[in-house]
């Protein structure tokens, strides 16, 4: 489905970005049979009633939890008894987890940067997002005109993928528990404007990504195009909705570098071709995208 066929949603999150253990409290929670709407869950999680709300949203945004409130597929294989990363301790997790909250749509205004505003421009101010993500709500005809709802979102958008700068306003310590943090994916600048003022900028640079595992590539390719979709061009998996290319900010050498380490690793399933300039990868036979983790995950 892609961004055009999507509703875009905003708000939930309460302000409040997804910290470091959130993801696994919510999973313990759920898993234990609670209920976040109880009056309990309050006392149950230790946090506010706010708070309670937002730890629901990110389960949400993030895979972890269904429309139910029921732990997921993803969720249990990360944090169930035998969970492979429950603390969130490895890159792959978080690139993994950073490709759901794309995909799902929740947090919708991650899906555009990546997916659209990307495509226009790879630097951009605040103003710029917020214009931006207003405009799309329009083409979409979704609900809201309100721009301090748009902004919200916005702020919480940059919090979750910028680090943090002496001189912001939201408590520094308390935003580099952000679980995408890390991934570095978005960078900060100052530049002046026609009136000389200074102007932070924001940019999502496309790079190699040396550090991203194959097998999360692999994995988020099986799990965005499916069983029936045996053929994918280079161009789709660069800029395509949700594509490796456009979820993970890969420049077209890092796009090429990741489908030709897959094809090698994984020769008797899958292929990678250039023929003519026509660059293909093909899905040769069926392949069970968890046992793609654990290859990663074994190791």
């Amino acid at each position: 489905m892609t961004m055009t066929q999507q509703k875009i949603y905003f708000s939930g999150h309460e302000s409040f970005i997804c910290k470091q253990f959130w993801l696994k409290k919510t999973f313990d929670f759920s898993k234990a049979g609670r209920s976040f709407t109880d009056d309990a869950a309050v006392v149950d999680l230790g946090v506010g009633k706010n708070m309670v709300a937002s730890l629901r949203y990110w389960g949400k945004a993030f895979g972890i939890l269904d429309e139910n409130d029921q732990p997921t597929t993803i969720a249990q294989y990360l944090f169930g008894a035998a969970g492979r990363d429950p603390y969130l301790e490895d890159f792959a997790t978080m690139w993994l987890l950073h490709f759901h909250l794309l995909k799902l749509n929740r947090f919708s205004i991650a899906n555009l940067l990546f997916n659209e505003l990307r495509k226009e421009r790879t630097e951009f101010t605040k103003d710029q997002l917020v214009n931006f993500i207003s405009r799309k709500a329009k083409e979409h005809e979704t609900n809201t005109d309100n721009l301090n709802t748009i902004e919200r979102d916005v702020n919480v958008l940059i919090r979750m993928y910028s680090k943090p700068q002496k001189g912001d306003t939201i408590d520094i310590e308390d935003d580099f528990t952000g679980i995408l943090i890390d991934l570095d994916l978005m960078k900060r600048f100052k530049q002046r404007d026609l009136d000389n003022r200074l102007v932070e900028w924001y940019k999502i640079e496309s790079e190699d990504r040396v550090g991203l595992p194959c097998e999360v590539v692999l994995f988020t390719i099986l799990d965005n195009y499916g069983e029936g979709q045996q053929t994918i061009t280079f161009r789709e998996l660069l800029i395509g909705a949700n594509s490796p290319g456009a979820v993970f900010s890969l420049n077209p050498d890092g796009l090429y570098h990741q489908l030709k380490e897959i094809s090698y690793k994984y020769n008797k399933q899958v292929v990678y071709t250039e023929t003519a300039g026509n660059e293909v990868f093909q899905i040769k036979k069926t392949i069970n995208k968890y046992d793609i983790l654990n290859d990663y995950y074994n190791r």
